[in-house]
């Protein structure tokens, strides 16, 4: 059984794949569970010492801050703050989004600024563990408190409340806990505002949103590449010289490889007729190159967060003082997330618009990459479907970190927006796959055409893969099957190994 022991180690975009990817289950370290045992004692300690009112714990919420809760209600402010937040709307997110979800709050909550118990800490850990997933919903969040309505819906379990998925089945948590043998919690001072405020789901929906990111970002390059030997481009606009004299590290990371794909390419290597390519093809590098830069970006933003403590108050225990701040405030996600939705964007617009050359009828190919154009319309609509997804992600890439609205009697004045950022994102990138399983089959379509010439050998063995499941068309087929054939080939395709492959020539 694979473990990672949740510690204060800085977490990196690697460990989170391979937690992810592995299937590995969690333990607390020993540095952890001293740092949220010493928290603890001191919260409870500073309690019984101290009358004065601290946010949260003996006081209402938001515009009811300044309404005090007796010592003997503090159970019941926490368990009422969970049941009254859980307002989500919308479709539930998808598992592994919740499992990040989860995985994330048990880190926040571990690095001892909380004044969790330990024993509601480990409850979080058997839930991830055992699969015991909340049932969480798309919409409900400003981005701001934290992301209150989600985690509301993923901390109603810890009462018996609520609905989980468990062993493929949607059902109520108090099923589940009683199937496992596990008592519902009674949440103490502070435990549910610790829980609900933070900014968990949009970085579980960043995480996410990086981790396909990087992959569409690879994609995309030898994609293109496939493209630039289709449409019989040149290959001296990827030449080295061109990138380092204007160094984006995306950039000439991007030239690279598009040298590295073509390498050994009968077709690349031949003199053109065409003086110049569109800049569709011409311009990836430097096109592709900023979407990378802007991942790089989004990443440290997002790592960030991973690493950090999100909820309110904090508690500070060698500077004895509780305090009440702004950490769940989700603007510095919410800008990085829009950033990232507009690189991401960028990659499916100048996608399509390759499509769009590989299907014109130039540089010797037929009409919409056909034999027998008219009596067959080929590819002609595999466009049209690109460029609606292209024209939504448009949509979608309108910034939401540039909207608020005033929240709690105006307590709570300026919002992030960030959950929004976040759930459209992940929309975005879901269509920049598609845009690109489209764009592969017309590549893949017009290359057919160029045969005997062959393109590079890392190509050739891609495209025979490719090929075992979309096939070469003769004349006109349903055309759906095979964009969705196409697409779950670049959702399985190992990109690991074939970009190592690739970076060392292997081929």
């Amino acid at each position: 059984m694979c473990i990672h022991f949740i510690s204060p180690d800085s977490l990196d975009l690697e460990q989170i794949r391979e937690i992810v990817q592995k299937e590995k289950k969690l333990r607390l370290s020993e540095s952890s569970r001293s740092l949220i045992t010493v928290s603890r004692e001191y919260l409870e300690n500073h309690l019984k010492n101290n009358e004065e009112p601290i946010y949260g714990i003996n006081t209402g919420f938001g515009s009811l801050c300044n309404v005090p809760i007796s010592s003997a209600r503090l159970e019941e402010l926490q368990e009422n703050l969970v049941r009254s937040h859980a307002c989500g709307t919308g479709e539930a997110i998808n598992k592994l989004l919740v499992k990040l979800m989860l995985f994330l709050k048990i880190q926040s909550l571990s690095y001892g600024n909380s004044g969790v118990r330990l024993k509601t800490v480990e409850r979080l850990i058997e839930m991830y563990n055992n699969d015991v997933l909340p049932v969480v919903y798309e919409q409900g969040s400003l981005g701001a408190s934290g992301d209150l309505a989600p985690l509301a819906h993923l901390s109603l379990p810890l009462l018996g409340e609520g609905e989980v998925y468990y062993k493929g089945r949607r059902r109520k948590a108090l099923e589940v806990l009683d199937q496992l043998g596990w008592k519902r919690l009674t949440l103490q001072a502070k435990e549910g505002l610790a829980l609900l405020n933070g900014t968990q789901f949009m970085a579980a929906h960043g995480i996410y949103a990086l981790l396909e990111s990087h992959r569409l970002c690879f994609l995309a390059d030898v994609i293109g590449a496939t493209s630039v030997d289709s449409f019989y481009c040149n290959m001296s606009p990827f030449d080295s010289l061109v990138h380092e004299i204007r160094p984006h590290a995306g950039q000439i990371r991007t030239a690279q490889r598009i040298r590295n794909v073509l390498k050994g390419s009968e077709i690349s290597s031949k003199k053109k007729n065409n003086v110049q390519d569109p800049y569709s093809f011409r311009c990836i590098p430097q096109v592709h190159g900023a979407s990378k830069d802007t991942l790089a970006f989004v990443e440290k933003v997002i790592l960030t967060e991973v690493n950090s403590v999100t909820d309110n108050p904090n508690i500070f225990v060698k500077a004895d003082k509780i305090i009440s701040g702004g950490n769940f405030h989700g603007q510095p996600l919410a800008l990085a997330l829009d950033y990232l939705a507009i690189a991401m964007a960028e990659l499916g617009n100048i996608s399509e618009r390759r499509t769009y050359q590989l299907i014109s009828g130039t540089r010797d190919l037929p009409a919409f990459l056909v034999k027998d154009p008219g009596l067959n319309s080929g590819f002609m609509i595999t466009q049209y479907s690109a460029a609606s997804l292209v024209s939504q992600n448009k949509q979608y890439a309108t910034p939401a970190s540039i909207d608020s609205i005033v929240s709690s009697n105006g307590q709570e004045d300026h919002v992030s927006m960030g959950a929004n950022a976040a759930t459209k994102l992940l929309k975005i990138t879901g269509n920049v796959l598609n845009i690109l399983a489209i764009e592969l089959f017309n590549a893949s379509q017009a290359l057919h055409f160029r045969e005997p010439e062959k393109t590079s050998p890392v190509l050739e063995t891609f495209l025979e893969g490719f090929r075992s499941q979309v096939p070469i068309l003769e004349k006109d087929e349903i055309m759906y099957k095979h964009i969705a054939a196409a697409r779950q080939f670049l959702t399985e395709i190992a990109i690991g190994k074939m970009e190592e492959k690739i970076n060392h020539n292997n081929y």
